[in-house]
């Protein structure tokens, strides 16, 4: 499994849909993985520090999971199958982990409100990287993705 970190959101140029951008904390690794405007929304704001008078869906689940004397170990985007992704929450209970299915937005939400780490397994990112071909030189893909800014992310309200 390899560690990663929310490097921002952006919007897809062609369908104007939220890309949440994973890079390795330690690796050029690169998963862009396209997410729904509410989920991007949450994580910008996340991302910004903003914050909210009353507990949104992510902040809800983890006060239940807090108050359930249980916490959040890590999140793992495991699987890619007909280009969709998928993602587990590792929860601590009772000093036995389990293992909860999760869209990877709401995984990233979650991890980002625990404070805990992020992991993409190798073959996911090979299998996206192959997936994700396209006509783009590898150094515009890094010049784009270093030009990412934190105010580029959550400032349009319809995001």
């Amino acid at each position: 499994m390899i560690e990663m970190c929310v490097q921002g959101i952006t919007l897809d140029p062609v369908t104007n849909m939220p890309i949440v951008v994973l890079k390795g904390k330690n690796s050029e690794d690169i998963l862009p993985i396209w997410i729904g405007v509410f989920e991007a929304n949450a994580i910008a704001m996340q991302l910004e520090g903003v914050d909210r008078p009353r507990p949104m869906t992510h902040d809800l689940i983890k006060n239940l999971i807090s108050s359930l004397s249980a916490s959040v170990e890590y999140i793992h985007i495991h699987d890619l199958r007909a280009n969709t992704y998928y993602a587990e929450i590792s929860l601590l209970v009772n000093g036995k982990r389990i293992i909860v299915d999760s869209r990877p937005s709401d995984a990233i939400n979650i991890a980002l409100r625990c404070d805990v780490p992020i992991y993409v397994s190798e073959e996911v990112l090979k299998r996206s990287k192959i997936d994700n071909e396209v006509d783009v030189e590898e150094e515009e893909l890094h010049d784009w993705l270093e030009s990412i800014k934190p105010e580029d992310f959550g400032k349009n309200p319809s995001v």
